[in-house]
């Protein structure tokens, strides 16, 4: 097993890579624990949660909602769960982003823990202390910072994803590679079928080197002021892309990964060919690199995306392969990129 620590201004997380899920409870006290998940991971793992007080939502995006956090407070309250219990989400990004905004907000701040069930929410969601919940569709508009006590991160969980869902999280790795591990970025490009064909020691390989880079840039910048909007990369289009075409994250991202690196190149900060090989990953790992969508729909769901400020965006491009710059980009200047892009 491989321990990683993010010590953050609220709170130190412990991340366990290659731990088992069956030990959950040496981590959170039976008797004071409910445990949220979903209903497709319920039925898949209800024997794991035997003797758990488990709660379980709705699947699917259009769950993330205040709403949803108030149902789970409630019941908190109901079961009389008090400021010394803990709330433990089992399941993808979903499920710990409203699990953990309901703990942080509940009797202002109870104990929470991760267990993600999906290689996005392995590598990135269920790492860096980011809660929150969606607005009218505007992903994550309400939240906050609060880090988990614990991460528990079980590959064993990878073997019974779709294949959609794991290149969702392949699209994340390649993007800590591309904004920081150029050695990360050359293994996947020679792991990239074994990693679709879930093999668990690649997998496993790429889950504690993507969650490792994460740990460095929320260490170094908690609250995204500097060095962690790098993870944004692809993500500025990618949230307008996934608003407006209902593609999942990470073909959303995967999108604006491949036009952020078009525009890097266009403006001379990234190699063509340094281009080409990121695209070239992508469609390798059955990625989306174009997007079918009326620009004039993106460029509206940019204009609401919280990383912008006044009418510039905070655009992440790359200078090389692992290395990544934060620009600002005017909103109009986006039209060009754009018509490159659907």
């Amino acid at each position: 097993m491989k321990r990683l620590a993010l010590r953050g201004l609220t709170g130190r997380c412990r991340i366990l890579i290659g731990e088992s899920a069956r030990n959950l409870a040496a981590y959170a006290p039976k008797n004071r624990t409910l445990v949220v998940t979903d209903r497709k991971v319920y039925g898949l793992y209800r024997s794991l949660l035997r003797g758990w007080d488990v709660h379980v939502l709705d699947r699917g995006e259009k769950t993330k909602t205040l709403a949803t956090v108030e149902r789970l407070q409630r019941a908190l309250l109901r079961k009389g769960y008090d400021r010394g219990a803990t709330l433990v989400a089992l399941g993808g990004g979903v499920v710990c982003d409203i699990a953990g905004f309901a703990a942080s907000t509940y009797m202002r701040g109870i104990r929470f823990g991760f267990v993600p069930t999906t290689l996005l929410a392995q590598v990135d969601a269920a790492i860096g202390g980011k809660n929150g919940v969606n607005l009218d569709r505007f992903k994550n508009v309400i939240g906050l910072f609060s880090q988990p006590d614990f991460v528990i991160t079980d590959p064993g969980f990878l073997a019974t994803l779709p294949a959609r869902e794991v290149r969702n999280g392949l699209a994340e790795v390649v993007k800590s590679a591309a904004i920081a591990d150029v050695k990360l970025f050359h293994f996947l490009e020679e792991n990239a079928d074994r990693a679709l064909a879930l093999d668990l020691k690649i997998l496993g390989r790429l889950i504690e080197r993507a969650a490792g880079i994460k740990v460095r840039l929320v260490a170094r910048d908690e609250r995204e002021r500097g060095a962690r909007a790098l993870l944004n990369f692809g993500h500025t289009l990618g949230h307008a892309v996934e608003k407006t075409t209902g593609l999942s994250h990470g073909a959303a991202v995967s999108i604006g990964m491949a036009a952020a690196a078009r525009l890097s190149a266009a403006w001379g900060l990234l190699q063509v060919r340094e281009a080409r090989r990121l695209v070239g990953l992508l469609d390798r790992l059955g990625l989306p690199t174009r997007a079918p969508e009326d620009k004039r729909r993106i460029l509206a769901a940019i204009d609401k995306d919280k990383k912008k400020d006044a009418r510039l965006v905070r655009f992440i491009l790359l200078r090389g392969i692992g290395s990544a710059v934060i620009r600002p980009v005017r909103l109009d200047g986006l039209k060009e990129i754009l018509n490159d892009l659907c």
